[in-house]
């Protein structure tokens, strides 16, 4: 038996919403296209209230249908774009991080260690992960300090947000204007 496969995020839940709503006013809308089509042949007259009501609402609904069919187009493309502006994004900061731990000539290993601190992680779970002591990464990090000219995690965690959040991202940002150094 396969199980359904519910979407997981708000945009996929709202896109399946939208879906399911177009669906069930298509199916309403056959049922009084039918249904007028039925009462017509069984010689009905448009002039009659009852069906002139039906042939509105069937006339109703078909339009919802197509609104509603070329919103979720539209909301489609929005998501998609959005995650093309998301992933664009994702790519400049790490050029931009890139370029400031070229810029402070960063080891490998502290290059690591400094991810390791902007992504929130502690001393301790850094060296967890890297299978070093808690030691040594105390002296990467000081070492890091002080070749990016900071006095600590969140200076140096600052310095990533303050250039996210300028004009000038992807255009050299706060780097064109230190001159490489912060």
């Amino acid at each position: 038996m396969t199980s359904l496969n519910f979407p997981k995020n708000a945009n996929e839940r709202r896109a399946f919403t939208l879906a399911a709503i177009i669906l069930l006013q298509a199916l309403c809308a056959f049922f009084f296209v039918g249904d007028v089509f039925v009462d017509m042949t069984e010689g009905g007259h448009l002039d009659d209230i009852h069906m002139a009501l039906e042939a509105l609402a069937a006339l109703a609904l078909i339009c919802g249908v197509i609104y509603l069919m070329l919103e979720l187009r539209q909301l489609l493309r929005r998501f998609s774009s959005m995650a093309t502006g998301l992933r664009a994004a994702r790519g400049e900061m790490t050029q931009l991080i890139d370029s400031f731990f070229d810029s402070w000539d960063l080891t490998p290993s502290e290059r690591d260690v400094a991810l390791l601190v902007l992504k929130g992680f502690d001393n301790e779970d850094i060296a967890r992960l890297r299978g070093t002591a808690a030691g040594t990464v105390r002296a990467q990090t000081a070492k890091i300090y002080s070749k990016a000219n900071v006095e600590g995690r969140s200076h140096l965690f600052s310095i990533f947000m303050e250039e996210l959040f300028s004009d000038h991202l992807g255009e050299g940002g706060k780097m064109a204007k230190a001159g490489g150094n912060v």
